[in-house]
């Protein structure tokens, strides 16, 4: 199957790979899920999965985008989309997809039917929250899907309250809600 972001110009072949760059198997996964071309509109200049790790560059290191490297796309191209994927919800859009798929994978509803709250909890999340977390060995199927996942949660807008990712309102679920909370 062709990549649909083929027909753009290719960066240069001999391009030093960073850490922060998506590994093929992350590539595959996230591929579809990102928004194409709009219709009308200009062809891109950069193939996607550059300005994805561009992207992932700037957000990881915590440079700043004027500082990019020359051999990633033009800051501003890849902080115009991040911009905009940013206010359209294509990041939450690819977190909640991405966690339900790791949920599947794990042999589990894709949508929790139960929560449980601690103060141990509420005491992480003061903490830090995303780092503060402590983690389960998975196959290298949910490493995939759970290291995009965690890359796609550093894009989510801060203004985005991190339990809306978690706990959403019954009436957003497509599956039945959480049937029970337990404190």
């Amino acid at each position: 199957m062709a990549s649909r972001y083929s027909e753009v110009r290719l960066m240069p072949a001999n391009r030093k790979r960073y850490s922060t760059d998506l590994s093929d198997a992350e590539w595959r996964i996230l591929e579809p899920l990102l928004p194409g071309e709009k219709p009308g509109g200009r062809r891109r200049l950069y193939p996607m999965r550059e300005i994805i790790n561009a992207i992932q560059y700037v957000l990881r290191s915590g440079g700043a985008w004027r500082l990019l490297p020359h051999d990633l796309p033009h800051w501003r191209t890849a902080y115009e989309d991040f911009r905009t994927w940013q206010r359209d919800g294509t990041w939450l859009r690819l977190h909640d997809h991405l966690h339900e798929q790791l949920r599947l994978k794990m042999g589990r509803e894709a949508q929790p039917s139960a929560a449980v709250i601690d103060s141990q909890s509420v005491k992480t999340t003061e903490k830090g929250g995303r780092t503060a977390m402590t983690g389960r060995r998975r196959s290298a199927a949910e490493n995939a899907i759970f290291s995009l996942i965690q890359r796609v949660w550093w894009c989510v807008p801060s203004s985005t309250p991190q339990t809306s990712l978690i706990a959403k309102e019954p009436s957003s679920f497509s599956e039945p809600p959480i049937r029970s909370v337990i404190a």
